[in-house]
């Protein structure tokens, strides 16, 4: 890729947004069923069966990271958006408080950049494109060099979807030969940049000059307590920890377990098909994982953890599905297994009483991870507060898989999104889910209520009247 913006790229960038400014204008009048129909079709023609997963698997072909067999299963997340939009006002009034005397009216961002990562260049598109349709607006995306064809075969399909309802096409559009300066180029000229990946990505987006909803790094950490339920501890923590080979920012990293039930708990990893290694298998495998400079190297990421031990150098088993280290003690910097290790292995660490667990929590979540997310399995209410008055992240799961429940699932209330905020904790502008609702602008209208004006005696309490400096 070159390093400056060439000519014709920045004339591609021009005529891109100059399509893009039209096709927005053209259902700038649209009704609330009209953009509701256009997002069913959108989460349709993406997210059916048949063309997700050809798309999904094209996607692991292509990147070379990633599980071929259950990235598929992702569909769901784009039938989630489309519940949660069909049930989101985005045209015209959508909010009424007549105590206050607000309206308020949504109006469309505008021109979006989408930046999509190289591990969900066939959901992520269709997950953005749902909502910000809906919202009238226009996407621009810029792909992942790795998945360049995947993300452009998806828009495609997309464009298609709006042929279909009657809807310009040019609502979507994706950038076939992306750079790195044409990609910066696109977030300077866009009105809104959506950047989902790695920190150089969301920090230029933060850099282009234009707000953009950027999101943190991620080092999912989650705590057992003896009031757990082992066995749904350990399915659950396989699920998160198995899901697209470990690729996503909320899968597993660290498991936080108690003391009395660590030994149990460790043999229900086992039975859900977990490899605990030696000090030896330890040690070959943050060679292997981690280079010189201490960035995670592409052959161990999102992949079997066969092929992951084989790279270091033992083999383990066929029928094992993740890799357990021993890491208690170890947190750290310098500490290459308490950082987010995006691949199927988890740190195991041990605790006495929940004053040690939150003590761990604390200092795994200073090496990394803030803002983003921990979960826990317990049935004490008292050791969740605790662990959610402590935990600096912006979302906590409880008993459930976290890679499955953070961006949302059917059987919890969190909004489904492909983007998940990490607030100022991470470097972010929010702390929430991305979903429609960060994709509007909105008018506050106002007209006059009776007065509301609490006395000073109110106000002030038992201060008022006294003598002050």
């Amino acid at each position: 890729m070159g390093k400056e913006l060439t000519e014709q790229e920045a004339a591609l960038a021009a005529e891109m947004l100059t399509r893009a400014r039209a096709a927005m204008a053209e259902i700038e009048d649209w009704s609330q069923a009209d953009l509701d129909r256009l997002s069913q079709a959108i989460a349709w023609y993406a997210g059916n069966e048949e063309t997700f997963t050809r798309l999904a698997q094209r996607g692991v072909d292509e990147s070379g990271i990633g599980d071929r067999d259950g990235r598929p299963g992702k569909r769901f997340k784009i039938h989630m958006v489309l519940r949660d939009v069909l049930r989101t006002p985005s045209t015209g009034i959508v909010e009424v408080d007549e105590a206050k005397g607000l309206v308020k009216y949504a109006k469309p961002a505008g021109v979006i950049a989408s930046l999509i990562p190289m591990t969900n260049p066939a959901m992520t598109p269709p997950v953005t494109g749902v909502s910000s349709a809906n919202a009238r607006n226009a996407v621009i995306f810029s792909p992942h060099p790795r998945t360049a064809g995947t993300t452009y075969e998806m828009v495609e399909v997309m464009r298609a979807a709006c042929r279909a309802v009657g809807a310009p096409e040019d609502l979507f559009q994706s950038i076939q030969k992306p750079s790195i300066p044409l990609t910066q180029h696109l977030m300077e000229i866009c009105d809104l940049t959506l950047a989902t990946g790695g920190k150089p990505m969301v920090k230029a987006a933060y850099s282009s000059g234009k707000p953009a909803y950027g999101v943190g790094a991620g080092n999912s950490s989650i705590v057992i307590d003896e009031t757990a339920d082992i066995e749904i501890a350990a399915q659950n923590t396989r699920i998160s920890k198995t899901s697209d080979f470990g690729s996503g920012c909320s899968a597993d990293g660290n498991i936080i377990i108690q003391r009395s039930i660590y030994d149990r708990m460790v043999k229900a990893l086992e039975a859900e098909g977990g490899y605990l290694c030696n000090d030896e298998q330890k040690a070959r495998l943050e060679k292997a994982m981690w280079d010189e400079k201490g960035n995670r190297t592409f052959p161990t990421i999102a992949c079997r953890p066969q092929q992951t031990a084989d790279v270091a150098g033992f083999s383990i088993p066929e029928d094992r599905k993740f890799l357990m280290v021993e890491n208690q003690g170890q947190i750290g910097r310098e500490h290459k297994f308490s950082k987010e290790k995006l691949t199927t292995l988890m740190a195991l660490y041990h605790f006495e009483s929940f004053d040690d667990a939150l003590e761990t929590v604390r200092q795994i979540y200073e090496t990394g991870g803030k803002g983003h997310s921990c979960g826990i399995y317990s049935h004490d209410d008292a050791n969740i507060d605790a662990l959610a008055r402590l935990a600096p992240v912006s979302r906590m799961m409880v008993r459930q898989p976290q890679s499955k429940a953070n961006a949302g699932a059917w059987t919890n209330g969190m909004p489904m999104t492909s983007s998940l905020g990490c607030g100022i904790w991470g470097g972010n502008i929010t702390n929430e889910n991305v979903t429609i609702k960060h994709m509007m602008n909105y008018t506050w209208v106002s007209r006059p209520i009776p007065e509301d004006r609490p006395s000073e005696e109110e106000l002030f309490g038992e201060f008022y009247g006294k003598e002050a400096l």
